[in-house]
């Protein structure tokens, strides 16, 4: 029973980390660059992006799709902070008025967050930790940014916030700011951005709304001639998803072990308790019973057992994975992991699904076994009596 317990606990746990960690870094990488973006197809192939025109009716356009939850504006710039002491390679994100601040929020270290606009140019700059400890800067702090193209262009800009994410990918150079800002430094039109993010209602249809919106924009051209392209968060970044979709197989292995696990134990188990009542098969054969009786008495027994053991490992598995993410009690590295403690995320149906496949794996598995009680022959046991 404590090692059906056990092992289903393992795999409550298992799964809630994983779909927790998956959940996290995915919900992060999302947060840099939206489910799908637009953008324009030289930009494929250039280090500095390329702008198209995303206008106020191409974002209602898009807006209006069915299973898109938001768009919004960006754009980008390449260059470098200095100090008297060293300098750093940056990315300066800029964003409209339309931009949603909650990702950004949630991961605000100090200060506050610049004023996104398309109208207004402020030269606030939202830094990361990461960017700041090199530099040595702080909240408050003015430095000069400059950025190559044609021409050298200096900017001086004032930190208003210092945010975190973990995620040495994006954490070490990438910079925010307000829409009109990066525009000037690229010398482009008010209606020109580097592309538009779109942020889905339901993660399960990225595939399809990315197909469905790549035939309709790709290969469409704006009125400067630039070419339009569809790609999804995990066609930009397919290192990190390739990661994440490999924590699977871990997941898979450790099932696989905690349900050999239980049906070893209550396939000895069971062995035990037959060879322990001997006495009660040999009385109850003599009175009639078949072999199939008998047999469904042990394994009714031990689906009792079985039934027992899934609930203490529900009680130990949901708990312990509820305290984890209550108090994150059980921290992490987040140099190696991204993140600062092991992440859950409750799913009752896989959680449900997880308590049945064991009971009926385990009680299938238990049939074979079970068959000793046949081979039990009440002459014998009552002679050796």
């Amino acid at each position: 029973m404590w090692g059906v317990a056990v092992g289903l606990a393992v795999m409550i746990l298992s799964v809630c980390i994983i779909l927790g960690f998956k959940g996290e870094i995915r919900q992060k990488v999302i947060g840099f660059g939206g489910h799908i973006e637009l953008l324009n197809y030289q930009s494929l192939f250039n280090p500095e992006a390329q702008p198209i025109v995303v206008d106020e009716l191409l974002l209602h356009k898009l807006e209006r799709r069915e299973g898109i939850a938001h768009v919004q504006r960006f754009a980008s710039k390449t260059g470098m902070l200095k100090t008297e002491r060293a300098f750093k390679s940056i990315v300066l994100r800029g964003y409209a008025e339309e931009y949603d601040t909650t990702f950004l929020a949630n991961h605000l270290i100090s200060g506050r967050l610049p004023h996104f606009s398309s109208t207004q140019a402020t030269n606030e700059i939202l830094l990361s930790t990461a960017v700041s400890s090199a530099l040595r800067l702080k909240t408050g702090d003015k430095i000069y940014a400059y950025f190559f193209s044609d021409q050298v262009k200096a900017r001086r800009f004032t930190i208003v916030g210092i945010y975190e994410t973990h995620l040495r990918e994006f954490d070490n150079n990438m910079i925010f700011t307000d829409l009109l800002t990066t525009q000037r430094l690229n010398s482009w039109e008010g209606d020109q951005c580097a592309g538009a993010e779109l942020f889905l209602k339901d993660f399960s249809q990225l595939d399809t709304l990315t197909m469905e919106i790549a035939a309709e924009m790709n290969h469409l051209q704006d009125h400067f001639g630039a070419t339009y392209t569809t790609h999804n968060i995990e066609e930009l970044y397919p290192g990190i998803f390739s990661w994440l979709s490999l924590l699977d197989t871990n997941v898979y292995v450790i099932l696989a072990l905690m349900v050999l696990l239980s049906i070893f134990t209550m396939t000895a188990g069971l062995l035990i308790i037959i060879l322990e009542r001997t006495n009660f098969i040999a009385v109850m054969k003599s009175l009639g019973a078949s072999n199939g009786q008998i047999r469904q008495i042990f394994l009714y027994f031990a689906a009792m057992l079985i039934g027992r053991g899934l609930m203490i490992g529900d009680i130990l598995g949901i708990g312990i994975a509820f305290l984890q993410h209550r108090f994150g009690l059980i921290h992490l590295d987040p140099d190696t992991y991204y993140v600062d403690a092991v992440p859950i995320h409750f799913s009752w149906s896989l959680i449900i699904l997880l308590n049945i496949a064991t009971l009926v794996i385990t009680v299938l598995v238990l049939i074979v076994p079970s068959y000793l009680a046949s081979r039990i022959h009440p002459a014998r046991v009552m002679r050796f009596e």
